[in-house]
């Protein structure tokens, strides 16, 4: 009776929807604008709104597959719960130690992320296991029980447990939970040996506090979610997507909300692969671009690759070390600050930059008409024509094409440019920096630019595709020098173009000298 399955993806701008009817195969698409600070009602609002569409009732969709960033954007927002951390005696101070190792050696201002906790909600509790399990101090029940009182007293909503050597016995941080609940049953609580049971302190510490800090938001999401569904008629199943690629139950996610960490972004890497396996391509390049970031990951094998851990909230985008380690298993990615979203504007010096900080969804860029003034990528590509104004969304959401103008001539007439030489610019400089990025990380495993072939999987990068992708296969550095006069190389004899007389062959230009040195026939 209920043939209808539906895709859910709340990210920093817009809210997309896919509904696909198991009996036809029919997909319809739907998108609107992500609602801060509670993003439910966008996505409910927009659910309701493609069903209609559809001609279906809320009731009729057997299983709803749900992908969000309010993990990834409440620990770098500092949104998440007032939390506090249990730890062993001596330990009190892992968050800030971490492994006492500099990301950057020359940086004599080096930062790093601050502790999601305080020092002064970080107890010490007397007890110690050994490295094989042994109990070498029995736990202080008395003890927890009493900082539990005291923090709760402090407005602590969340508690992460993480003591000395529990992923190799567990016994004192279940008695630990346990003695939490006889005295405040309210206070959300996170076991590391339950989030992240693994070797390494601060890791296995840093992993649980994140756990620990979006829990309750989690927990009130889901809640929300799930009444309204109900409300609705839904009785289906419903899952959320997982940083890993795979899917998870309300209650699991609600126990280990840290797995939702990249929940979104894997999902267009899920299809990249699906897509490709239809195509009979085994190795491609998956680009999500969507209103804030830019995210690339390489299919392999028509599979993507899985890491083990990741950093979130990093000082520093592209500098590894510099944010806080989570381990959990996650699609690799690299992340860039390019999205629709992103801001042109000028440096000290006068040169037009563009990111990494957004628009969003609110204000938005200028053209959105919703008070956003400064110029964007969208802006841009609304003013280059890239972007049909009385077509976007599918004509729901028109654009104010004299909107992104004056937003352009602003930031223009500060660099001598006029509107379209500025939205070219921002273009060109939005996609040399998504290029640049995808050069580096797909080098750095051993992939070769020119061999790459692009999957977009959000409707930010076609905009950007021809320029992006050219930019990323082409070598950093210039190609010979062209003398036009006389039709030849400045250093050869070929007098033919200049396509003819120059080729990168994926390591270096090859020069015509009347037979190709990359193996080609004669000139």
């Amino acid at each position: 009776m209920r043939g209808f399955r539906v895709g859910l993806d709340i990210g920093g701008t817009f809210t997309d929807f896919v509904l696909l009817n198991d009996t036809t195969g029919e997909i319809r698409l739907h998108k609107v604008l992500t609602t801060t600070p509670d993003p439910a009602e966008g996505a409910l609002r927009g659910l309701v709104e493609l069903c209609r569409l559809a001609g279906v009732d809320v009731g009729d969709l057997s299983t709803l597959v749900h992908g969000t960033t309010l993990v990834t954007n409440a620990i770098i927002e500092r949104t998440g719960a007032p939390t506090a951390l249990l730890t062993t005696r001596g330990f009190r101070d892992i968050l800030e130690m971490g492994k006492e190792q500099r990301y950057d050696i020359y940086d004599l201002f080096l930062r790093f992320p601050p502790p999601l906790v305080p020092r002064r909600w970080r107890v010490e509790i007397d007890e110690r296991i050994s490295r094989d399990g042994e109990v070498l101090t029995p736990l202080d029940r008395g003890q927890v029980r009493a900082a539990a009182r005291r923090l709760a007293a402090q407005g602590v909503a969340s508690l992460a447990v993480s003591l000395l050597h529990a992923y190799k016995n567990p016994a004192h941080e279940q008695a630990a939970l346990a003695a939490v609940r006889e005295a405040v049953p309210e206070l959300s609580v996170s076991l590391s040996s339950d989030v992240v049971p693994e070797i390494r302190e601060w890791e296995r510490t840093c992993t649980t506090v994140c756990n620990a800090y979006v829990q309750p938001l989690v927990d009130r999401y889901l809640g929300r979610l799930e009444a309204a569904l109900g409300e609705r008629g839904f009785a289906g199943r419903f899952y959320l997507m997982q940083s890993s690629g795979g899917t998870a139950t309300p209650d699991t996610a609600r126990r280990f909300p840290i797995r939702l960490l990249e929940s979104g972004p894997a999902g267009g890497a899920l299809v990249t692969a699906f897509f490709a396996e239809r195509l009979g391509r085994r190795d491609l390049a998956a680009f999500d671009m969507g209103g804030t970031t830019a995210k690339m990951c390489l299919v392999r094998d028509g599979r993507p690759e899985i890491a083990p851990m990741i950093e979130a909230a990093r000082v520093h985008r592209f500098k590894r070390g510099s944010g806080l380690p989570v381990k959990a298993p996650v699609v690799d990615m690299m992340e860039i600050g390019a999205g629709g979203g992103s801001v042109a504007w000028i440096d000290r010096l006068g040169l037009l930059k563009v990111g990494p900080h957004s628009a969003g969804a609110s204000p938005g860029p200028a053209c959105y008409g919703l008070g956003g003034a400064e110029p964007t990528v969208t802006d841009a590509c609304l003013v280059l024509g890239y972007f049909d104004p009385e077509y976007f969304l599918g004509g729901t959401m028109p654009l104010h094409r004299r909107a992104a103008e004056e937003a352009l001539e602003q930031v223009g007439a500060r660099a001598g440019l006029d509107r379209v030489a500025a939205a070219w610019g921002i273009h060109q400089i939005v996609s040399e920096n998504m290029a640049a990025a995808a050069r580096v990380y797909m080098i750095e495993r051993g992939q070769a630019p020119s061999a790459a072939r692009d999957r977009p999987t959000r409707r930010g990068w076609p905009a950007s595709s021809a320029s992006a992708s050219s930019s990323c296969r082409r070598p950093p550095g210039p190609r010979p020098r062209w003398d036009s006069s006389s039709r030849r190389s400045a250093s050869t004899s070929c007098t033919r173009s200049p396509a003819h007389w120059s080729r990168w062959t994926g390591t270096r230009w090859t020069r015509c000298t009347g037979r190709w040195k990359g193996g080609g026939g004669p000139c």
